[in-house]
């Protein structure tokens, strides 16, 4: 509710500070003279004032402290120049005291930027610093600092201040003598960090016929550049630098590496083909070409079982989908994936196991371990016995394997072939105690009996009767050999 006059003037007579008017002197000796008594009056209230609660915190200006005004102001106030920090606002004499507690700004903060909690300092004080700039200066670098970086050192002793981790300049360092100076010096520093350094900076100032020039005959120094292009992927570089250094095969390698960028297969394969021209060494080029083939064939294959699969007319697809693409994956894949899908295709086909053997010179050992492992896993027993069985030129058959029996019985157990089935290949071992361990571990229990009977070890054969069943067939098998009197035992 506004007060009528005569309530203010009353108001005014009746308060111990005195109001301000604009009809006062403006000279400094009376706004001084109203500065100190405002300020001293300040610090008697908050000496007095006992419930902090009860005192509204307000700023200079009247506004709460903390408020967005109030810091806009109070932050305004002390990037003032100097010649405006003698014109403070006045002080309203009817305005509560500043509680030093609650407040994150004291007076010194006020008129001379500092952070001082609960320390106010004298108006008078103020008036007299107001020459204090508000924030610290920018302290200068040592004068041994900055001739660090600006002296004119030598390539030996830029090099050795390098290794000290101080800032040095290579730029100036212009002519071709000096830049080949701090190279040197960089080698015999022994520090991979300090060659690199200088190396870019001669890949960025040099020619790059001059920079492949030179470093022909620095050996070290051209490891730490192919090492550090190899690092960012500058290909195109590095394949320059091999070209000018006539080290056609590792340019030629470089090239053939880009097929892995390369996602489409179609533009790959035809990638590859281009690849097959290249410098490379016998045996390397029989590997690019084996990689073209190969990829061209599973491109072929991929295609027609897609469309197979899709038809839904071919019944392995239907038992057996597949899980993934042929595209890309190694031969040994490959061909395990022609063994479960194809095994019984004519050779001339390029999906056919044994078209793949041949043409890329698969060894025996290796494709009898993939169709055991791919056959296996379907269950197709009679394939690998067909596999495993060779005819004489007598025309007697025999079971032969490129790797051990026990090794196949092994991979037959993990494909949880039937016992009748490991029985047949571990009675293949040659070795006795192996054989008999193996018929042990899965119960070939034919393969034991017929075992010690070939020993004729009586003792043996007693005590294996206790560990089969009871009333089975080997247990009578067992007694009938005991029994018999055409055996003559060892013991």
């Amino acid at each position: 509710m506004m007060k009528n006059k005569p309530d203010e003037e009353d108001y005014w007579n009746s308060s111990k500070f005195k109001a301000f008017t604009f009809d006062d002197e403006d000279d400094e000796f009376s706004r001084l003279k109203e500065s100190k008594q405002a300020v001293n009056s300040i610090r008697s209230l908050v000496e007095e004032e006992d419930d902090e609660d009860e005192v509204e915190k307000v700023s200079w200006s009247g506004e709460p402290v903390g408020s967005i005004s109030w810091s806009v102001r109070e932050t305004a106030a002390s990037n003032q120049k100097t010649q405006r920090e003698h014109a403070f606002p006045k002080i309203n004499a009817s305005s509560p005291s500043v509680s030093r507690s609650h407040s994150g700004y004291s007076l010194s903060s006020l008129f001379k930027g500092k952070t001082k909690p609960g320390n106010f300092q004298p108006f008078t004080d103020s008036l007299s610093e107001s020459s204090v700039k508000l924030y610290a200066p920018e302290l200068r670098k040592p004068k041994s600092e900055s001739k660090d970086y600006i002296s004119d050192w030598s390539p030996e002793e830029t090099i050795h201040r390098m290794q000290q981790g101080k800032v040095v300049s290579l730029e100036r360092f212009r002519s071709l003598q000096d830049k080949l100076l701090l190279l040197d010096f960089s080698v015999r520093a022994h520090d991979g960090n300090i060659i690199t350094a200088v190396l870019i900076h001669l890949k960025r100032t040099l020619s790059k016929e001059v920079l492949f020039r030179e470093l022909e005959s620095r050996q070290t120094a051209l490891r730490h550049f192919i090492h550090y292009l190899t690092e960012i992927r500058d290909h195109r570089l590095l394949l320059e630098l091999l070209r000018a250094l006539g080290r056609t095969e590792d340019a030629a390698l470089l090239q053939y590496k880009e097929h892995l960028n390369i996602e489409d297969e179609s533009k790959r394969r035809d990638f590859l083909k281009s690849c097959l021209n290249l410098p490379f060494s016998p045996e390397e080029s029989a590997h690019v070409q084996d990689h073209y083939t190969l990829l061209e064939r599973q491109i072929i294959i991929e295609a027609t079982d897609r469309l197979a699969e899709h038809a839904g007319k071919v019944e392995i697809f239907q038992k057996f989908p597949r899980r993934a693409s042929i595209l890309n994956m190694p031969l040994i894949t490959t061909l395990y994936y022609c063994c479960f899908y194809h095994y019984n295709e004519p050779e001339g086909t390029y999906s056919s196991p044994l078209n793949i053997r041949h043409t890329f010179r698969i060894s025996e050992k290796q494709y009898f371990v993939t169709v055991l492992a791919a056959r296996a896993k379907l269950k197709a027993w009679s394939d690998l016995d067909a596999l495993f069985t060779s005819r004489n030129w007598l025309g007697f058959t025999k079971k032969k394997s490129p790797l051990s029996f026990h090794r196949v019985v092994d991979i037959l157990q993990k494909n949880s072939a039937p016992t009748q089935v490991l029985q047949e290949y571990v009675g293949l071992v040659d070795d006795a105690d192996l054989r008999i361990g193996l018929a042990q571990k899965h119960k070939c229990h034919d393969i034991v009996i017929n075992t010690y009977r070939d020993l004729k070890d009586r003792q043996l054969l007693l005590g294996y009767r206790g560990k089969v069943e009871r009333g089975s067939a080997e247990e009578r098998k067992i007694n009938d050999l005991l029994d018999s009197p055409h055996i003559r035992w060892k013991n």
